[in-house]
C-alpha cells in the first residue's frame, strides 16, 4: 500500500562523471533532485519512491546502470544511502548528507537545521553550506579547524589571520577558541559578505573580514601568533614571501588547500624561508601542514 505522506529515498554521491550526473539519472526515468557540493566538487542525487518496494526496484535498476557507467564512462560513485522523508520536505533532501562534525571536546561544527547534542562546555560553530568554501566537510577545512582547536588549547595564541577566509569558518573557530584578535580576508567580495553574515550568526563581534589579495595583504604590524592559509598549493608558493611576513618569529603557520602530490614543493618553499615542518596530514587527495617559524 502506497503512503501519500512519505517518500522513500536513496541518495548517491557522484564524485566524477564526464557527463552531467542529472543526465545519467534522468535516462533511468527516475524522479530525483540534485545538489552540487561546491566544497567537494561533487553532486549528490536523491531518488524518490512512493514505497519501499518501488525504492528497491529503482535501486536495483540504478545498480545495474551504475556498473555500466563505471565500466564505460569511468563514473565514480560514493556509497548509497537510504532514508525516508516527509513528502513536503522533498526539496530539502540534500540536508540529509550533512551532519555535525566534532572537532574536539571543545568544538562542534553543526548545520543550523540540526539540534546537536554537545558535551559540557563544548562550543557549537554554526555553519551552513552555501556559495563560499568552508563547512568543515572538506579535508582541508577540517585539518585547519583541528589545528586551530589544538593550538588554542596548548599554546599562547592571542592573534590569528585567516587568509582566504571563504565562509569565515576558521575565523569563527578562532574566536570561539578564545583567540582575542582575529583578522580575515578573501579575494572574493561575495565570500567576505558571507563570512560577515556567518560571524553574526555565531554572535562573533570584533572580527571584520575584508577584501584582500594574498600577494599584497599587509597584515598586522606586530605580526600574528597563528596564520591559517587555506589557499591552493601553487598560490601558496607564489605568495610565500608575503605569507611568511605575516607570521611572528617562533609562531605558527598552517597551510592547506594542497593536493598531496604538490605538498613536498610547498613545504620546501617555506622551509627555505625559515619554517620548520612539524606535521603533515593527508585525507583523501588533500594534504595540510603545520609549520613553525624559526626566526631566521
Amino acid at each position: 500500500m502506497r503512503s501519500p505522506e512519505k517518500l522513500y529515498c536513496f541518495g548517491v554521491e557522484v564524485r566524477y562523471s564526464p557527463l552531467p550526473g542529472d543526465e545519467l539519472f534522468a535516462a533511468l526515468g527516475f524522479d530525483f533532485s540534485s545538489y552540487e557540493d561546491l566544497e567537494n566538487h561533487t553532486f549528490r542525487h536523491t531518488v524518490y519512491a512512493a514505497d519501499e518496494t518501488e525504492r528497491a526496484q529503482k535501486c536495483a535498476a540504478f545498480e545495474r546502470a551504475a556498473a555500466v557507467w563505471k565500466r564505460d564512462l569511468g563514473v565514480e560513485l560514493g556509497e548509497t544511502q537510504f532514508f525516508v522523508l516527509d513528502r513536503e520536505d522533498w526539496s530539502e533532501a540534500w540536508k540529509k548528507y550533512f551532519h555535525p562534525i566534532e572537532i574536539s571536546e571543545r568544538l562542534l561544527v553543526c548545520p543550523s537545521w540540526l539540534d546537536a547534542a554537545r558535551r559540557p562546555g563544548q562550543k557549537i560553530l554554526t555553519i551552513d553550506p552555501g556559495m563560499s568554501f568552508g563547512t568543515g566537510q572538506h579535508a582541508t577545512t577540517l585539518y585547519c579547524l583541528q589545528c586551530i582547536d589544538r593550538l588554542a588549547a596548548t599554546e599562547k595564541i592571542t592573534s590569528m589571520l585567516d587568509a582566504g577566509c571563504g565562509s569565515g569558518i576558521l575565523s569563527i573557530a578562532g574566536a570561539l577558541s578564545g583567540i582575542e584578535n582575529v583578522d580575515a580576508f578573501d579575494l572574493d567580495p561575495d565570500a567576505v559578505r558571507i563570512a560577515r553574515e556567518n560571524l553574526a550568526i555565531n554572535k562573533i563581534s570584533g572580527v571584520f573580514p575584508e577584501v584582500g589579495d594574498a600577494a599584497v595583504y599587509p597584515g598586522r604590524t606586530e605580526k600574528y601568533d597563528l596564520v591559517c592559509a587555506n589557499i591552493l598549493g601553487h598560490l601558496l608558493v607564489k605568495f610565500r614571501y608575503n605569507i611568511a611576513r605575516w607570521v611572528g618569529d617562533g609562531k605558527h603557520l598552517v597551510l592547506a588547500g594542497i593536493l598531496e602530490r604538490e605538498f613536498d614543493e610547498v613545504s620546501a618553499a617555506f622551509r627555505e624561508l625559515g619554517f620548520v615542518e612539524t606535521e603533515r596530514n593527508t585525507l583523501r587527495e588533500w594534504t595540510g601542514g603545520y609549520f613553525r617559524k624559526t626566526g631566521k
